[in-house]
């Protein structure tokens, strides 16, 4: 069975063909980096990863677009209201510009810990206002659009396949208005193209409709199409996403275009809190630097970023994952187990016996690779991939205890961990630190004078000091636990 992934549009799994044999071209929405990436970014951008792995596992050349959002982001997510990062810079007291900095690197930071591939192109919506005008200027001229008072409006009524992706209908649309609508538009629905800026507005440009900035759903069009092609074979982002930001996507792409804009649309679903989404507008995130940490109310510990990344292969990317601290100490349970067995395999291979694989054994990996590709054919289902990690897991201990055991079979055990747990899921690294690396005396004590310090910190109240104790040790790979009174410590 070839691979069949679930298409928004047609709301059915398709077979995934690609435009060009053998290439894929991808584009993903990428953050509004205006603030510290938390677990639902992780939800998003882990589930993509593993589609571009996969991809590349089936032998596919993929090029992977995933924009960074640096302006043109309302605070209602449509046309008006503030800039999200003019917002958070007023508050910070920084200029929008260098905020976009900080947050885009904490983004690729946490990204990086995630074990997510670096995209191939990262561009920015402030690198492009050339093209987005160039667009703007298309659209007007082919009639889709008008221009009022220094902004510019895609026409929506000249669009007859407007909301095809979302399937909602314009009064389904209009309910979803948190704000008053702009007198400007000639309907409620159209949307901003171009946004007049005010004189003391600091993040605008020069256009030929006067100083002003671009609307945030014409930047991801015009930086798809740009390092993609007019049509391309797929494009992501999360499943609150669709309207309106891929609708508006789609009618201004197609209306320039003439040509349909994506051929598979991918959604993914959000992580909850006690059922309510997970975001930074009501105040109820995690951020992934406090999971790696500890450093929130609702963790009892630590967590390693590659449990977090587990956390969320046990759920498939269109469904819900409801968060809670037991749910990820359940997840880092399992990625310690799937760890440990890796390493004790590693390790037996240096003094196993020599000799070819066990051809029954040979024949139980095989099955368990195509029942791994069978689950990840089918809409990427990787919690059942996972479990076939766990099936691996289980004969591997096996044949750890079994004297007998040479070379060969631990080879093909060890090659299929890589392949399956390492390329595709991405929670099997390629290199481990030595077993007791960490046990020398020196580094016992060194350990124990920072745990001091910490409890001299706690002590104080001074929690913030003590956090920090806990992420610098974290970041060596020195996970600290608080049991009554007393503090241990281990590796990773």
């Amino acid at each position: 069975m070839g691979l069949k992934l679930y298409n928004s549009l047609t709301r059915m799994k398709e077979e995934f063909k690609p435009l060009e044999e053998g290439r894929v071209g991808i584009y993903v929405c990428g953050p509004t980096v205006y603030g510290h990436p938390h677990l639902g970014h992780a939800k998003s951008y882990v589930s993509f990863d593993i589609l571009v792995r996969y991809l590349r596992y089936l032998g596919y050349s993929v090029t992977y677009v995933q924009n960074i959002t640096d302006v043109g982001h309302l605070t209602d997510d449509a046309d008006e209201g503030e800039d999200k990062l003019v917002v958070a810079a007023k508050k910070e007291k920084k200029h929008p510009m260098a905020l976009a900095e900080y947050y885009t690197r904490s983004y690729f930071e946490d990204m990086d810990r995630l074990n997510c591939h670096r995209p191939d192109i990262s561009p920015r919506a402030t690198g492009h206002i050339i093209e987005q005008i160039e667009l703007v200027k298309i659209l007007l001229e082919k009639g889709y659009a008008y221009e009022v008072n220094g902004s510019v409006y895609f026409e929506v009524a000249k669009f007859p396949d407007y909301g095809k992706l979302s399937r909602r209908n314009l009064d389904e649309m209009l309910e979803g208005v948190r704000v008053e609508v702009s007198p400007d538009k000639k309907a409620p629905a159209d949307f901003a193209l171009w946004k007049k800026a005010e004189p003391n507005h600091i993040m605008q440009w020069p256009s030929p409709w006067g100083p002003g900035f671009p609307g945030w759903h014409l930047e991801c069009s015009v930086m798809s199409m740009k390092y993609l092609g007019k049509t391309i074979d797929i494009h992501g982002g999360g499943l609150e996403n669709q309207f309106p930001h891929h609708d508006c996507e789609i009618a201004q792409s197609e209306a320039a275009n003439g040509v349909q804009f994506v051929r598979f649309w991918m959604h993914n679903n959000m992580i909850t809190v006690d059922n309510q989404k997970m975001g930074k507008s009501l105040n109820n995130f995690i951020t992934l630097k406090q999971a790696f940490a500890g450093a929130h109310e609702r963790l009892t510990r630590s967590y390693d970023p590659l449990a977090v990344r587990q956390l969320i292969l046990n759920s498939h990317y269109r469904s819900p994952l409801d968060f809670s601290d037991a749910a990820l100490f359940a997840a880092q349970s399992g990625y310690q187990k799937i760890t440990e067995t890796v390493k004790a395999v590693r390790k037996r291979m240096s003094t196993a016996g020599q000799g070819q694989a066990d051809k029954k054994k040979a024949n139980q990996l095989k099955k368990m690779r195509e029942k791994f590709e069978a689950a990840m054919n089918d809409d990427l289902n990787t919690s059942v991939a996972l479990s076939v990690l766990f099936e691996l897991v289980r004969l591997t201990q096996v044949l750890l205890q079994d004297g007998n055991t040479n070379v060969g079979t631990l080879n093909l055990v060890d090659v299929l961990f890589d392949r399956l747990g390492g390329d595709v899921l991405g929670i099997v690294k390629d290199e481990y630190p030595q077993a007791g690396a960490a046990d020398d005396k020196v580094v016992d004590k060194l350990v124990d004078i920072v745990i001091q310090q910490r409890n001299q910190a706690r002590a104080n109240k001074d929690f913030a000091k003590a956090d920090e104790f806990r992420a610098r040790l974290d970041e060596i790979g020195i996970v600290l636990e608080d049991k009554q009174d007393v503090t241990t410590w281990r590796n990773k």
